[in-house]
């Protein structure tokens, strides 16, 4: 078996401090310890744990409240991971909370969540097509979005955007370019597209 390549850490995260805890933030603390980091912006609550958490801290979510399941989806974290995160929702005290895990980008593999909330196979699915994360014991890791035979993960950051080298952007100028200042020397290459070697760009060379 080969050995799993490591896992970055989390940026770090002030933990909720003593007397200013919310009733979930205490439970997550009392239950993952250091292995949990805990913040709350905008009235949501967002938990961080390793991998091998994932899938208790959503079952130990569902079992206090949390039962609705909103999404799931991933980020994109160069150079080193991808993060992924769900939206949980308890309707009855009205609270949000954000799951979140962070799988190595050399190796992205992560435990479905389909076992706690089936909710979660088109958005596992959906993951898993367009940034390439696996989910180990999904039912069917099939292909949901993308034509049959489409090669690459379209939301990795570095995924190069092939339309648009094949067909000029529209507007006068490309998005981001201000209308303020003397023109460039050199034409910008549009977002997405690497600098040279490829496309287009090769063919005027």
């Amino acid at each position: 078996m080969s050995e799993q390549p490591p896992i970055p850490e989390p940026p770090a995260r002030p933990a909720a401090g003593a007397g200013s805890a919310t009733p979930v933030q205490d439970a997550l603390l009392a239950r993952y310890g250091e292995r949990v980091q805990v913040s709350e912006s905008f009235g949501e609550i967002t938990a961080d744990v390793p991998p091998d958490d994932w899938t208790d801290l959503l079952e130990f979510a569902r079992d206090r409240g949390y039962v609705f399941f909103d999404w799931l989806t991933g980020v994109d974290e160069p150079p080193d991971a991808f993060s992924v995160v769900a939206h949980l929702y308890d309707p009855v005290t009205r609270a949000h909370l954000l799951p979140r895990t962070r799988v190595p980008r050399a190796d992205p593999r992560l435990p479905s969540a389909v076992g706690v909330f089936r909710g979660a196979d088109w958005h596992e699915r959906e993951t898993f097509e367009m940034f390439g994360v696996v989910f180990e014991g999904h039912p069917n890791l099939a292909p949901l979005l993308l034509p049959e035979g489409f090669e690459g993960h379209p939301l990795r950051k570095d995924f190069v955007l092939a339309a648009r080298v094949a067909k000029a952007w529209p507007g006068a100028k490309e998005p981001g370019e201000s209308g303020h200042g003397s023109p460039s020397r050199r034409k910008t290459l549009p977002p997405g597209v690497p600098a040279a070697g490829w496309g287009r760009d090769a063919e005027e060379r």
